[in-house]
């Protein structure tokens, strides 16, 4: 029998996934408020959202989800949340859909745009057995890897929080390596291949550097976005009494960033907005 998958908010990571799904032969139906988005999933091969077997929803924040849960969710038994939110709003999203014999999969996702189109993010799912299984052929379609947090709804999005905070300090500390490149005159493309291939390297560094080298700042992760991350960290470690250092700093990098006028730009904007910072100040 065919599968159908309901997905709300096709942007950079929804579209990939819808089109991973639609190319292991899954029925695809869409609901996204930017009109040019769904007229592009839909000339993938995606119908208007409509009934569906799993509701998968990838918007931004827990705003959204909340929204999204509220008008949509009705139409699946099970809604799968893939966005990077708050574990106390997972759990209280996922408390209203069981309420209304909805079961829901906490699966926050990474690995960027290009991963999504390919089918191989990396996941961290959190729920019951049965929610893992009816979701299994979507996680298949769009996940090179699942890992299995835990039965618990709100356990997926704790792993993402932390995953996020690690994101986020990695690539504030390129941006202030590769600024500090500049200044010694150091030729930028070699210093990022240098860091690249030895200690200093990450995988983040190694997929948004050569964008910023490059001057391509198209969203496809926003610096705004990933201030919201990196915020839910410091909201989580200030709820239980702890200090976080890294992660502060690292907030406060990327609210510089946004506060320079970077906000929509990808979070690759965060090497000019050093560069910007320290020929200002």
């Amino acid at each position: 029998m065919t599968l159908r998958v309901g997905v709300v908010g096709v942007g950079a990571m929804g579209m990939g996934m819808a089109r991973a799904m639609l190319a292991k032969g899954i029925a695809v139906a869409v609901r996204d408020l930017v009109d040019s988005r769904e007229k592009e999933a839909m000339a993938a091969g995606a119908t208007a959202l409509g009934d569906c077997d799993v509701l998968v929803s990838v918007v931004v924040d827990a705003a959204q989800t909340r929204e999204v849960a509220r008008e949509h969710a009705h139409r699946a038994p099970v809604f799968m949340m893939c966005s990077t939110i708050a574990p106390s709003d997972t759990e209280a999203i996922a408390a209203d859909l069981a309420a209304r014999g909805i079961e829901m999969l906490d699966a926050p996702i990474s690995g960027g745009p290009a991963r999504a189109y390919a089918g191989t993010l990396s996941m961290m799912a959190a729920g019951s057995d049965s929610a893992f299984s009816s979701c299994e052929r979507v996680v298949g379609a769009t996940a090179a890897k699942c890992f299995r947090i835990g039965e618990r709804p709100g356990d997926g999005s704790r792993m993402k929080v932390v995953n996020n905070m690690l994101a986020a300090a990695n690539l504030a500390a390129g941006g202030e390596a590769m600024a500090m490149a500049a200044k010694l005159g150091l030729d930028l493309r070699q210093a990022a291949d240098v860091i690249t291939a030895s200690s200093g390297g990450s995988w983040i560094f190694a997929d948004r550097v050569p964008r910023a080298l490059a001057g391509d700042y198209a969203p496809r992760a926003a610096t705004r976005v990933l201030l919201k991350d990196v915020g839910l960290f410091v909201h989580e470690a200030r709820r239980l009494g702890l200090t976080a250092p890294m992660a502060e700093c690292a907030r406060e990098i990327f609210h510089d960033a946004v506060a320079r006028g970077f906000a929509e730009e990808d979070d690759a904007a965060i090497l000019k907005s050093y560069v910007e910072a320290w020929r200002t100040g």
